[in-house]
């Protein structure tokens, strides 16, 4: 198989670790989203919503959307529950995360290290903050009575979940108020088989920076 993504997206980086703790092969192509690569009519064929991650088969099938990807490679390992009612408790998170979560930790990072510093759209941080923190303060509740949220054990929805939680300092949102979050961010760094994701380029890392230290 074949997973087009671009590394320092998170999004992307779901599949890369499930991948790795799956222990499946597969052949990655770095596909940078951010400077339009999405865009081509090659890869508008594949992919009409033009948007990393995109899973590609030898026999021609795609499938995207990063959490949808990360259910049908789970599917029958330990990652994603048997237990019906465990399983829709994990895909709600999953939804939780693409709805009420990335849309806000994601793009304020996305702001901070990939568009210019006078972008105009730096007027949105505030907002973005203000609803990530938002998400972050019902994650850090579900944490103090468990400990993942695919289940009783890690799996899916924590993989989803933790792709841009533990970034979430690069978009200007501090995780420190959140001592179940940090604790939890460390379980998943321990489970077997877990490869982090790759840092920004010297670019984006630059303009995170000073986008930190413009506040």
């Amino acid at each position: 198989m074949t997973v087009h993504g671009f590394s320092p997206s998170g999004n992307c980086h779901k599949l890369r670790l499930l991948l790795a703790q799956l222990d499946r092969p597969y052949r990655w192509v770095e596909t940078d989203s951010a400077n339009g690569a999405t865009r081509t009519p090659a890869y508008l064929v594949k992919n009409p919503n033009g948007k990393v991650p995109m899973l590609e088969l030898e026999d021609g099938r795609v499938l995207v959307e990063s959490n949808a990807i990360l259910h049908w490679l789970a599917e029958g390992s330990v990652f994603l529950p048997d237990d019906p009612w465990q399983r829709a408790q994990a895909l709600s998170w999953m939804f939780f995360e693409q709805y009420s979560h990335e849309p806000y930790v994601a793009v304020a990072r996305f702001i901070c290290g990939w568009t210019e510093l006078d972008s105009p759209r730096r007027a949105e941080l505030p907002g973005l903050r203000r609803r990530a923190h938002e998400a972050l303060a019902v994650m850090e509740r579900h944490l103090g009575g468990q400990d993942w949220f695919t289940g009783p054990a890690y799996g899916i929805a924590d993989i989803a979940l933790h792709a841009y939680t533990h970034v979430a300092g690069e978009g200007g949102i501090a995780l420190s108020p959140y001592p179940a979050i940090e604790a939890w961010c460390d379980r998943v760094r321990a489970t077997p088989g877990f490869v982090p994701m790759p840092a920004p380029d010297a670019r984006a890392a630059e303009r995170i920076a000073r986008s930190l230290a413009a506040g």
